[in-house]
């Protein structure tokens, strides 16, 4: 099983971050890689569309309001992976309250790629993924 990780600090405060990213359904909020989203099952399961029409599906596996993260697995994807598990989580900085820090990491195993291949596929989502966040708020 491979795994990768991302985290970048960013201009407010945990619970503002949390506020904007915390919901399941809220990546078209801050995600321009994933501009429409349907929350399906009660909101357990979305359906992202990314801009060339790719069709993700994912379940949420795990949510703690007042840790400030979630876990989530992919059901159907167009990645060259299997068992596919990511967790987004917002830490306070110590001392600090205008800013957070976020980390996004994932689990999976390559399918198809070599573990540095995935790796470095989900780190790249990740890194765009967090400074499009940073964008986002910093707006």
């Amino acid at each position: 099983m491979a795994s990768t990780s991302v985290s970048r600090v960013v201009p407010a405060s945990p619970q503002q971050v949390w506020n904007l990213i915390g919901g399941f359904d809220s990546l078209p909020g801050w995600l321009p890689y994933i501009p429409e989203s349907t929350a399906l099952e009660g909101g357990r399961v979305r359906r992202l569309t990314n801009p060339d029409g790719d069709v993700i599906i994912e379940r949420l596996v795990a949510f703690d309001e007042a840790e400030r993260h979630y876990s989530y697995a992919i059901l159907q994807a167009p990645f060259p992976v299997t068992g596919y598990v990511s967790t987004l989580r917002v830490h306070a900085v110590a001392g600090r309250d205008d800013v957070a820090e976020v980390q996004w990491s994932g689990r999976f195993t390559p399918d198809g790629v070599t573990d540095a291949e995935a790796e470095d596929l989900f780190a790249g989502i990740y890194r765009d993924g967090l400074a499009a966040l940073h964008q986002a708020l910093a707006s």
